[in-house]
């Protein structure tokens, strides 16, 4: 048995209409993320940790932003793709989502069930602030963190 750890992040600014995707989950919210795909940054942090733990280089390598086929496309999806071509297990995912708002806690569990569905693993997601410090705590973006632990089948 190989175990691996990687350890994801991502960062998108937020500006513009919506929707404010999370790990897979519409979240109510007056501005959007910006970014090539759905700009859904808690799913591109899970995204990364699963592909550093495996060896693989990051998501960028994998969908770059230059490449118009993924404009707009379904972080989630991306995340399916990434793992059927790795061929591994993912063991457990824990992620943290920062930000000043939206307030996560009642999506929660929503975001948690549509991760967990998508990767087959457990996962776990909590969301913090940054105490109003930077971008982040402006208000001016959202970040995730993540690690991910695989088995190399």
């Amino acid at each position: 048995m190989s175990l691996r750890v990687g350890i994801g992040y991502d960062s998108h600014r937020l500006a513009g209409e919506g929707p404010l995707i999370l790990g897979g989950v519409e979240i109510p919210h007056d501005l959007g993320l910006q970014g090539h795909s759905d700009a859904d940054v808690l799913s591109h942090a899970i995204t990364d940790a699963i592909l550093g733990a495996a060896g693989a280089g990051d998501i960028g390598r994998h969908f770059p932003p230059e490449d118009e086929r993924w404009r707009d496309a379904d972080s989630i999806e991306l995340l399916g793709q990434v793992l059927a071509k790795l061929g591994c297990s993912v063991l457990n995912v824990d992620a943290t989502v920062i930000c000043e708002e939206p307030k996560l806690a009642p999506h929660v569990a929503a975001i948690v069930a549509r991760l967990s569905d998508a990767i087959g693993a457990p996962v776990s997601v909590k969301a913090t602030t940054n105490e109003g410090m930077g971008a982040i705590g402006r208000g001016e973006g959202i970040a995730a963190t993540a690690v991910a632990l695989i088995e190399l089948d």
